[in-house]
């Protein structure tokens, strides 16, 4: 893939005419255009982003700390993306960006640190001590508040969010990427020095490079996860990984009035199945396998069903379009990785930019993918072995069943093994 070119001569020639909105006297200076000016002026940023996750939230923060321009453009209201359900669980190193950005307040309040996990099989209960093991915690804390976290701090600081923007196609990636996009009925567009795809596996950026380019790498589970949200004390201090005859349980939580469950259910399932008794019953009996242990039953607030599936896409850049999150990678949620893998992208992305403004280094954008794809497939490994170690995959294998159980007893007795998961689980600083 050809380098970008060099900004200085070609930034500072071009500045005045390119930028119908704000003024840019060099690369690094901000630019924060408004909904009426899209409206009068085409619309003018140095880094697009599509899709207003953590990914593209994190990113458009870091690249506003180096004094880069960015606009984000995202097809959900800001409602939508605020209080939509999905991970929960904060490796250290994730935590660490966030705090080191100025992000760090709420989550310290109230964000639960956890400094190990529990695996409950054969009847008993064996303790992983994360930090003792590692020196390194992992913290609850939902990614809807993450969101909430990043918008706040965009919009205070005069950044560009446009909520309820489907972005409709990408042009001119090769030199002059252009956005283009719906907004309040118009069409419009975003003409930018780059574009990253933040926008999910159903997004356009990862269709917009061409057939042949990109390679995927992809497995599909036969199970899913019925989740549930349920106003109910969590029981527990630390989140317990349940194998069972029946299926895999997952008891964590949200706060300490919120508990957040999962059980393993094939993946046709129909959720209109599963009553409310029906789901806590099954969670007893998969979840109380120890004496003088109850869960905590409440109202259940939301619950739905979400299929297992792991996926990468080689390689995570193409011209001038780079892909993060789950744009290009996919982690069955067991090993808690999802939310984790993209805040890693866009920190790469950030030192990337940072250095191609500052003096047209292009080293860290060339090496974005190489360097990201070595985190991601150790993520996918750790991820796929945590689901096979903890899912019944065959219901009529009891062979299989015996391996399960030898394994969990293995980490559950060897400090070697299990600080191999401790390490994995909270996050490798460097991979």
């Amino acid at each position: 893939m050809a380098s970008p070119s060099r900004p200085s001569t070609e930034w500072k020639a071009a500045a005045a005419a390119r930028d119908a909105i704000g003024q840019a006297d060099a690369p690094g200076d901000e630019i924060a255009p408004t909904i009426a000016s899209v409206k009068e002026a085409r619309m003018r940023t140095q880094v697009g982003i599509v899709g207003a996750g953590p990914a593209g939230l994190m990113l458009s923060h870091l690249l506003h700390r180096q004094g880069i321009s960015s606009v984000v453009i995202e097809s959900r209201s800001r409602e939508y993306v605020e209080h939509r359900l999905r991970a929960g669980v904060l490796e250290q190193g994730s935590v660490d960006l966030l705090r080191e950005t100025g992000l760090g307040a709420r989550l310290d309040r109230e964000g639960m640190r956890h400094e190990g996990i529990e695996l409950r099989f054969d009847g008993e209960s064996h303790r992983v001590p994360m930090t003792e093991l590692t020196g390194r915690a992992i913290t609850v804390y939902g990614q809807q508040e993450v969101v909430k976290d990043l918008i706040a701090a965009r919009l205070d600081a005069g950044g560009t969010i446009l909520f309820e923007a489907p972005a409709e196609r990408l042009s001119g990636l090769d030199s002059a990427p252009v956005i283009h996009f719906r907004h309040q009925g118009r069409e419009e567009e975003l003409h930018c020095d780059f574009v990253v795809g933040c926008d999910g596996y159903h997004g356009i950026s990862r269709p917009a490079v061409p057939d042949g380019v990109l390679t995927t790498y992809e497995r599909t589970y036969p199970f899913a996860w019925l989740g549930v949200l349920a106003a109910a004390p969590p029981a527990v201090d630390e989140l317990i990984y349940a194998h069972h005859e029946r299926g895999f349980a997952l008891y964590s939580m949200r706060s300490p009035q919120i508990s957040r469950l999962y059980l393993q259910v094939p993946a046709d399932e129909d959720i209109a199945d599963w009553p409310d008794e029906r789901i806590w019953a099954e969670l007893r009996t998969r979840l109380e396998t120890v004496p003088n242990w109850t869960l905590n039953e409440g109202p259940i607030l939301e619950k739905g069903i979400t299929p297992l599936r792991s996926l990468v896409v080689e390689p995570m850049q193409w011209q001038r379009l780079y892909l993060a999150g789950d744009a290009v990678h996919i982690v069955p949620p067991t090993g808690a990785k999802g939310m984790n893998l993209a805040l890693a992208d866009v920190a790469l992305l950030g030192d990337a930019f940072a250095a191609w403004y500052a003096d047209g280094s292009t080293e860290l954008l060339d090496g974005y993918s190489r360097t990201a794809l070595r985190r991601v497939w150790r993520a996918q490994q750790f991820s796929w072995w945590m689901t096979s170690m903890l899912h019944r995959l065959n219901a009529d294998d009891p062979y299989e069943a015996k391996l399960q159980s030898a394994t969990l007893r293995y980490v559950s007795t060897s400090r070697s093994y299990a600080t191999s998961l401790a390490e994995n689980y909270v996050g490798l600083p460097q991979v």
